[in-house]
């Protein structure tokens, strides 16, 4: 039998190659807030005082009487400011060259700078509207005998995930007017959901009879159900751990579809589309020659210019630990 190192030369496989690259719908960042194209990095805008607009105060007018009368309050925002985030990795001409099929230089470049970004907005997302002291009220889950701020956790058997939603769908109706129609769940919350008994019950004989984000929405009567399935590993190296970006939580809250004047909203994201090449979320990717690195180097980088900003405190409700 010949020697194999004499007969084969090992060859890259061109119709398969390895990369760990999350989907774009694994990330709920764009999906949660309006995005408001902005042409400025930073401004302000105007903010209505609720209080004057829900104040019982017309009253019967007498013959030949003035009405009653009043006015409202207008006050300034604090600016928003869209920081620029921003990747690279470079290229050469020997990269492109030496590369065997299916390694493709340039959109395997172009794939891991937008990966960085995308990770990053995720995660500032998270950190940012994701935790108690944000919102109007915080929610922590216990494994029994809740309080006034409490709810058993939707993994326990004793928990009643429909009367909790129902409960705080409520609260919020009657403290802003506005009825929440938006729920933000980490990938544990959903799952404990999916397999809640109560869930399981009320969807056996649906056509599906399994649990899935629509029947979710359906059920509790809220539009939009975003389920954040997004990962990032803590530091590199063997001390790194791989870890969901948000975990254990959720957040209830009324979000517009129709950013527009005199529209309140749990919050916005402003994009500077301003930038020359921006696209809607303010990205933007572009080649940049660098000929120090040599003769055809070039630069793939990726921009984002965002403020990820809260505009009502009262339009959220945060649920700390609602799951194990």
């Amino acid at each position: 039998m010949p020697d194999r190192a004499k007969t084969h030369i090992d060859r890259a496989l061109t119709n398969v190659s390895v990369a760990y690259i999350q989907e774009e719908n694994a990330f709920i960042a764009d999906k949660v807030f309006p995005v408001i194209p902005v042409t400025r990095q930073s401004d302000l805008y105007f903010i209505y005082d609720k209080e004057t607009f829900f104040l019982d105060e017309a009253a019967e007018r007498g013959n030949g009487e003035e009405s009653i009368g009043g006015d409202y309050n207008v006050e300034k925002s604090e600016p928003y400011f869209c920081r620029v985030y921003a990747y690279h990795k470079d290229l050469t001409d020997r990269d492109r060259l030496n590369m065997d099929n299916p390694l493709q230089a340039d959109k395997d470049a172009t794939i891991f700078v937008t990966q960085k970004l995308l990770l990053k907005r995720e995660r500032d997302f998270v950190d940012k509207f994701l935790k108690e002291g944000v919102w109007g009220s915080d929610i922590t889950g216990v494994d029994s005998a809740p309080n006034a701020t409490q709810c058993i956790k939707w993994n326990k058997p004793l928990s009643n995930i429909i009367a909790d939603i129902r409960k705080y769908k409520r609260t919020m109706l009657e403290n802003t007017g506005y009825e929440p129609n938006t729920l933000v769940l980490s990938r544990g919350a959903y799952d404990s959901l999916c397999d809640h008994e109560e869930i399981l019950d009320r969807i056996k004989y649906t056509q599906k009879g399994q649990v899935t984000k629509d029947l979710i929405a359906s059920m509790l009567e809220i539009p939009n159900v975003h389920v954040s399935n997004a990962v990032y590993k803590t530091e590199k190296g063997v001390g790194g751990e791989m870890k969901f970006v948000s975990k254990n939580n959720a957040l209830l809250c009324y979000v517009t579809d129709r950013p527009s004047l005199q529209t309140p909203s749990a919050g916005y994201i402003f994009a500077w589309t301003g930038l020359e090449g921006a696209g809607a979320y303010a990205n933007r990717m572009v080649r940049i020659p660098t000929p120090l690195k040599g003769i055809g180097a070039e630069r793939i980088e990726g921009e984002m210019a965002y403020d990820q900003r809260l505009i009502a405190r009262d339009m959220g409700i945060f649920f700390k630990d609602i799951v194990d």
